[in-house]
Parts: structure tokens; sequence; C-alpha cells
């Protein structure tokens, strides 16, 4: 029997609004789900359940009084344990901020309780984020919602495995090389990366650099779009933050019939499981034919490999460094392993890696011509067991670094062009298959769209259609 928190965010915001369910009800439920699942799976590290229910309550006098009533009104949301949430702990995974309660939300967090949301509790991350296996020394491992001895992906992967699972309609993201992309892919929910700038972020200590965005997570696009309609806001503390005027909580019909695509397994440079192609093939032939032309092709993506990983040691030297200096032993080896490649670059270094990046973007958009979007699988490899850290080999083959194989999606996050994985059925491990969507600069709305249309189409085909984990088998006895 479905429950009320195994709705979509987007029918429980007009049940809501209807005054047909109430905000306390919906939280009970969520309650309820988290108490029988988080024990197996780790993916709410901390809740503030007292204040969840005192909100909840002011909700419904607020609905019943017939007062304004904002998009998220009422509804759930798990907040990524590297976004401050007032009264919280904000570890990020870390002993170092394992006491850390940070005085007030940050941008994303604050708009979404503008919005009306409800903050439930933190969600599990990497150390610091950094990798795509959530698992680390303060809370230990995430498990995969359809087999908790693999990893969930990260480092939104707390958040990821709250959605799959129902215990939260809505949760916060962050995206650097895949974080919002990749656990959305392992778990079969919707991560949206969209523009930078889109949604405001006070966390890069980098400002002008637009490799980390943060965004949100839905179990649907539609779900992903309604939180997106409150967080996507104009503040001037981010440089990258401009007004925009889209309305992402109606999303309009797209015909795919008159659209042009491009498919491609690697983008020409990223390793890839040879189960993943084949996944990857069997799916273009199923949804082929519904695009006015879809073409195997891929735009030059030039020494992208090289580029992203000096751009990415570079903003880890902007962030760990007293960290790094002063606390060395109290770090991960992912995050020492960052830094100290940092350290290895040259101002030239730095600056062939920004040059190449421009010449790769304007590559990608030049490809955009002939292309509306850009369709590829997600993640390189199925999810393998948490106890690994990372994938060291792909089909036998050494990757280059710790995060190569999460080259499908820094491909897109170097480039800056607006990037979602939705659900698309399952790989041969049994788990989620992520299909990642592609669109030209700035069109995050129709990006959205296409998505959306997509997600429509896959759902009347059963091996296209979102996977649904186990409930009753992960639930505590």
């Amino acid at each position: 029997m479905t429950e009320l928190c195994d709705l979509s965010a987007v029918e429980l915001r007009r049940l809501i609004g209807a005054k047909e369910i109430s905000p306390v009800e919906l939280l009970k439920s969520c309650k309820k789900r988290i108490r029988a699942v988080n024990p197996t799976l780790n993916a709410v590290t901390s809740t503030v359940w007292p204040r969840a229910e005192k909100e909840a309550k002011a909700a419904e006098r607020m609905v019943m009084s017939g007062d304004y009533l904002g998009p998220l009104h009422g509804i759930p949301l798990g907040v990524k344990d590297l976004d401050d949430a007032e009264g919280m702990p904000t570890t990020s995974g870390s002993p170092i901020f394992a006491k850390n309660y940070p005085k007030q939300d940050g941008i994303m967090v604050a708009s979404c309780r503008r919005a009306g949301a409800i903050v439930v509790g933190k969600t599990n991350v990497p150390e610091f984020g950094a990798g795509a296996n959530t698992n680390n020394p303060v809370f230990g491992p995430t498990g995969n919602p359809f087999d908790p001895k693999r990893i969930c992906g990260g480092s939104s992967g707390g958040s990821a495995v709250a959605l799959a699972t129902s215990m939260l309609p809505l949760c916060t993201g962050s995206d650097t090389g895949g974080s919002l992309r990749i656990p959305a892919a392992f778990c079969g929910v919707v991560g949206v990366r969209g523009s930078p700038g889109l949604v405001p972020s006070e966390r890069r200590g980098l400002g002008w650099t637009p490799l980390s965005v943060l965004g949100p997570m839905g179990r649907t696009t539609a779900d992903a779009s309604l939180m997106l309609s409150a967080i996507a806001v104009y503040d001037s503390m981010d440089p990258f933050s401009t007004p925009n005027d889209s309305h992402f909580a109606e999303l309009k019909p797209v015909d795919l019939s008159q659209l042009r695509v491009a498919v491609t397994e690697d983008f020409g440079f990223c390793p890839v499981d040879s189960r993943i192609r084949k996944t990857f093939r069997d799916r273009v032939k199923r949804f082929r034919s519904s695009f006015a032309r879809c073409e195997w092709a891929t735009p030059d993506m030039g020494e992208a490999d090289r580029a992203f990983e000096v751009l990415r040691a570079v903003s880890f030297l902007a962030g760990f460094k007293e960290h790094y200096e002063k606390r060395r032993h109290q770090l991960g080896p992912n995050l020492i392993a960052n830094y100290e490649e940092g350290l290895r670059y040259s101002a030239a270094d730095v600056a062939w890696a920004h040059a190449e990046q421009t010449r790769i973007f304007r590559r990608v958009q030049e490809f955009h011509k002939d292309f509306d979007l850009i369709l590829s699988p997600t993640v390189s490899v199925p999810p393998f067991p948490w106890t690994q850290l990372y994938a060291d080999k792909v089909d036998g083959k050494p990757t280059r670094t710790y995060f190569h194989w999460l080259a499908l999606t820094y491909a897109m996050t170097l480039t800056g062009h607006p990037s979602t994985s939705i659900p698309c059925g399952k790989e041969p491990t049994g788990t989620p298959f992520g299909l990642m969507v592609t669109g030209p600069h700035r069109t995050d709305r129709f990006t959205l769209e296409c998505a959306h249309a997509l997600e429509q189409l896959f759902q009347r085909d059963p091996v296209m259609a979102r996977p649904i984990p186990d409930i009753k088998k992960l639930s505590r006895r």
C-alpha cells in the first residue's frame, strides 16, 4: 500500500494546498519511513524532529487560515551535509567539523525555508564531498537502496538514497565532478546540475570558477524542477548569479519528434565499462525512433582529463590549505591526494587548463548548432562494493586518478552546460542505469523540459521505467 511519503513532491504540494492532507501527517509518514529504512542504509545522519514537528503544525495552521503558501509549503526536506542548516551540524563528513553547528542557513537552504519547506535532517556525504563513494569517518558508509553492499554514489549520496526510498520527497545537493548526477544515476532518481550561478552559492572559495554548483534532487524531473523554482534566485554575493525569469515549476511539453539528438558512449575520451556500453546501446535502440534525428556523435573534448585535473586540484589548494598544513593527520586519502596534486602544478599549467577549458566549451557550443541535446550514460561503471574507495580499473585498464571513472559527468562540468541525470531502467548488476541529458549553454529550462519528456516516454516501457527499491526488504524488522 502506498504511503504518503511515496507520493511525488508535486502531488504532495497539491494535496496540501487543497487541504486534502496535512503537513503534520506527511511528516509522520516520512518519520516512519526513515526509522524503518535508515538503519539499513545510513542515508540520514541527523534529524531535528521536535523543530520539524513544530514547523509542520504551523504550516498546517497557515493552510487552514488561507494564508499564502510557498511552492514548497509543508514539504519535508533533506539537506546535504555540506550545506549549512541553522541548528543542525554541518560535519562535511570530517572529524574536524564533527561538532560544527552553523548559526544560519546557507543560501540554498534559506531559499527552501522561505518557500515553505520543513528541514528534517542532514544527508550523508564522502569526507568534504571528495569522491563518489559516500563513506566518511564520522558517520560511515551509505549503501545503495538496490544493494546495500554497493556504493550509492556521491557526493550527494545520502540525498539520493533518502529520495529513492521515500524517506524524504526533496533533498539538496551539489556537483563538481558529478556529485548530483552520479548518485541520482546509481539510486534511480533525478539530479539536476544547472548552469553555474543558476542556484547561487556562497561555498565556492574560488568564486570565479564554474566547476562547483548547488542544485536540487527529486524522484522525478517535475519534483526537482519544483524545488528549483524556489532556489534559482539572484544573489549578488555569487559572481555567477544573474536574475532569471524562468518558471521551473511549470515545465512545458516538448515534442521529441522535432529534436536533433547526439548520442555518445564516452565523449571520445572517457573510460566506460563494457556492461554500461551494452546497456546504453540497448536503450538507444529503444528510444532513437522518438526523435527527428538521433546520431552517434561526440564533440571534440580535447584534453578534458588533464584540464579538469588541474582545475579541480587548484580548487582544493584554495579550500584546504589550512587543514592540510595544520591537520593533515585528520584528512582522508582523497583530500590529501587532491591537495598534493595541486602543489605539483605551475602557473603555466593553470593558465593552460583555463585556456583548454575555454577551447572545449566553444567546440561543444559549436556542436550544439547541429544537435539540440546530447545523451550519454551518466556513470562509467556499475556501483561497486562500498568497501572499495574508488574504481581503480575500468574493464581491466587502470584509471588515471581516483576520480577518472567520473569522466562522463566531469566532461560537462568542465564546459558548464546544463546536465540532468534521469533514471532509465537498470543495468546488468540490478542497480539503476542513469541517462545524462545535456543541453546547450544556459538552456536550463529547455534541458529540463526535454528530460521530463524523456522520463514520460521511459515510463511507458518497463525496461526503461524508473526502478523502485524493495522497501519491505530494506526495512528494519
